[in-house]
């Protein structure tokens, strides 16, 4: 069983936008903005919905990235990522209840403060490049498999 989510990472030179979960699934954590699809949403609409909702911008070039599979021991459930970028965008960046968002100096990365995944496509997408990857989870701080390839 497949569960549809997006993520979308806005940038722009050498800074990146990530967002603190304040509730729900990855509370406490430094993220990209996305969710869950709406009923009969496609995954790039659904990505511009959220980045919206989540930080007030309104992501005006959106390019997919990558597609990411996590898979959590002793869960059937699959959760299918589709990763987006943009660089462009307008609206004007607000916390809201879900997240607060901040710039990071691509130096500056929290990476300690992320999912584990993260380190490994992150820089890849900050590149430019397109990705493909599963992940297999023991629990939400273990990372215990994955594979990550460029496509």
């Amino acid at each position: 069983m497949k569960k549809l989510l997006t993520l979308c990472i806005a940038h722009k030179g050498n800074q990146v936008l990530l967002g603190m979960k304040k509730r729900g699934f990855g509370e406490g954590r430094w993220n990209g903005f996305g969710g869950k699809l709406m009923e009969g949403e496609q995954v790039e609409t659904a990505a511009k919905r959220e980045m919206e909702e989540e930080a007030g911008l309104k992501a005006i070039d959106i390019k997919e990235r990558g597609v990411l599979n996590f898979k959590f021991k002793g869960d059937p459930e699959i959760l299918e990522v589709h990763v987006f970028s943009t660089s462009a965008f307008k609206g004007k960046l607000a916390e809201t209840e879900e997240m607060k968002p901040k710039w990071f100096n691509v130096k500056d990365i929290p990476f300690d403060k992320m999912w584990p995944d993260d380190k490994h496509w992150l820089p890849l997408l900050l590149e430019g490049k397109n990705f493909q990857g599963d992940f297999y989870f023991r629990d939400n701080d273990t990372l215990l498999d994955y594979q990550l390839k460029e496509v």
